[in-house]
């Protein structure tokens, strides 16, 4: 079964105008999309738990989406599922009260969006990551929620559930 699982962040909710865009360029695709509701907690690391437990065992290929505490949950629980690709949405890193301040990503391909203009989590943190762990970098003229960059997103999407198809390149990382 081919799966892309969303994990939301701190405030927002499982079906958000994020995932819901995402969520039809899978479908498009042929992949199934789960976005399962993380809210009944706060804390990053019970939300790391409730992912593992929300991902069907034996899903693969397999990408994990995270935004914003989402994007901590996905690296910290990437290294337990292995994804193909981990795509990180204004990843919430770097943050005081936070367990990891430096998730290790594992994931055939890493993909890392941030908004130039997020005032939450500044945008030096998330260049800190990808220069540590050699992932991609897309910094786009956008706030936090990235809603003026869904159209990127889902291209950005679109590019690596192609890649993930067997003779595409990615698919060697199954």
């Amino acid at each position: 079964m081919k799966l892309v699982v969303f994990a939301h962040g701190k405030e927002s909710g499982p079906w958000g105008a994020k995932s819901l865009a995402l969520a039809e360029v899978a479908r498009r695709r042929g992949w199934r999309f789960l976005s399962p509701d993380l809210r009944t907690t706060t804390d990053p690391e019970e939300r790391v738990e409730l992912l593992l437990e929300a991902v069907p065992t034996g899903a693969g290929p397999l990408v994990l989406i995270g935004s914003s505490m989402g994007g901590y949950v996905a690296s910290r629980a990437s290294g337990r599922l292995r994804p193909a690709a981990l795509l990180l949405l204004a990843p919430a890193l770097c943050l005081p009260g936070y367990q990891d301040q430096d998730p290790r990503p594992v994931a055939g391909r890493v993909v890392v969006v941030h908004g130039r203009d997020d005032a939450l989590i500044p945008a030096a943190h998330a260049w800190r990551f990808v220069t540590r762990h050699g992932a991609e970098f897309h910094l786009l003229a956008d706030a936090h929620p990235l809603h003026a960059s869904i159209p990127f997103l889902e291209q950005l999407l679109a590019r690596l559930l192609t890649d993930l198809v067997p003779g595409n390149g990615l698919a060697a990382h199954l």
